[in-house]
């Protein structure tokens, strides 16, 4: 086994710092602003529904503060814990909820930086280390003073190509389900929003909707209940049933609330009004998310959850500071119901788009597996690059 070393990460690192401390002007349009609720459970960066800042804020920050490739970003403040690695460049903006590490090639494979911020026992220093009770921090500080393991660079390269080869099949696996995805999308605008359905040239436009559809409170058309509450201490990184929180799966616990696909919106925090779905038949849904459930059993699960990220639960949340989405400001929607011969047919052309999706999950659901397997084992020396990863 090779000899490995302990280093602090700021030996390791030119630079680690966070976004900036004061909230930046908004734009219509520029340089993406992200925030922790864009952190993806796959440690990637959603960009597909951000704020903006202007180009010329950005132009004026700090260099150490505009992401590069290779580049790490960790969330420090809240849901701290979570790594994503920069695989390319790309200009966007954050606050300073996520600290950015820029590894020093000569000392660290930036690669191996990343699987080593993303192990449970980096996560365990991590969370020694946070400050306050209401929102936890990782300070810059402690960030700066924590210790790794690191064998030679050789090693890391191994180590680094090894597990990205996992992460490279998965993230196209979510490329595909994302085509998938858009492809209902399409079919729906095409469909419920411009209202060239199949039949559409025989149909009257009355009151602006096409005669025999209907408008209806959102309350007469679905349930739409809050999850239930769940202590973080009784939630594991393994188990029968997957957590869904505000952003997707937080890990794992040993009962349900869902027997069946959901759509669900998230009510608490700057993700509040995103539309998420669960992709696990049988799950636990906590009450950081609201859960959809058709009054009409017959309503495909496709269109309801097209028809969901179709309706712009944004500008209905309150607050500011911790903004909210509640049942109150839901029941004030209205909603534009079809012929359900039509939505039947809708859900008729799109159901193998989605029994595909299914399929694809699943694929990416046993890579992750494998990869977080293989991850402490390689990361602790446990099993040698080279050998025969088959017998972990």
């Amino acid at each position: 086994m090779s000899e490995w070393k302990k280093i602090k990460l700021s030996e390791c690192c030119s630079s680690i710092a966070d976004g900036d401390h004061q909230p930046p002007p908004k734009a219509e349009a520029g340089i993406p602003f992200v925030t922790i609720s864009n952190m993806t459970s796959t440690n990637q960066f959603d960009f597909s529904d951000t704020l903006f800042v202007p180009q010329d804020y950005y132009d004026k920050l700090d260099e150490k503060r505009k992401a590069r490739k290779d580049d790490i970003l960790y969330s420090v403040v809240g849901s701290f814990g979570i790594p994503v690695f920069m695989k390319e460049d790309k200009a966007f903006v954050f606050q300073r909820h996520i600290a950015i590490l820029r590894p020093d090639n000569e000392k660290i494979v930036p690669r191996f930086l990343f699987y080593t911020m993303l192990t449970k026992d980096f996560y365990a220093k991590a969370d020694a280390a946070a400050i306050g009770a209401a929102q936890r921090t990782v300070s810059l500080t402690a960030l700066r003073n924590m210790e790794i393991d690191v064998p030679d660079k050789l090693i890391q390269s191994k180590i680094g190509d090894t597990l990205a080869t996992y992460d490279d099949l998965i993230e196209n696996n979510q490329k595909q389900i994302k085509l998938l995805e858009e492809a209902a999308q399409r079919l729906y605008k095409e469909w419920f929003v411009d209202f060239r359905f199949p039949g559409h040239e025989d149909v009257e436009i009355v009151d602006g909707i096409p005669k025999g559809w209907r408008e209806q409170p959102i309350d007469d058309v679905f349930s739409i209940k809050y999850g239930k509450t769940l202590p973080t201490s009784k939630i594991s990184s393994a188990g029968k049933y997957p957590v869904y929180g505000a952003n997707g799966i937080i890990g794992y616990y040993s009962e349900k609330n869902c027997d069946d696909y959901k759509v669900l919106i998230t009510s608490r925090g700057n993700g509040s009004g995103d539309v998420l779905r669960t992709y696990d038949r049988e799950s636990f849904v906590t009450n950081n998310s609201f859960v959809v459930t058709p009054v009409d059993e017959d309503m495909p699960f496709v269109f309801i959850h097209q028809l969901m990220k179709a309706t712009d639960f944004k500008t209905i949340c309150t607050g500011s500071a911790q903004p909210q989405l509640t049942n109150n400001s839901i029941s004030t929607l209205q909603m534009v119901v079809p012929t359900k011969t039509i939505v039947c047919q809708y859900g008729e052309m799109t159901a193998p788009m989605y029994k595909k999706i299914e399929s694809i999950n699943y694929q990416i659901r046993n890579l992750s597996e494998a990869r977080d397997r293989l991850l402490p084992k390689l990361m602790s020396g446990e099993i040698e690059v080279g050998h025969d990863e088959s017998e972990c």
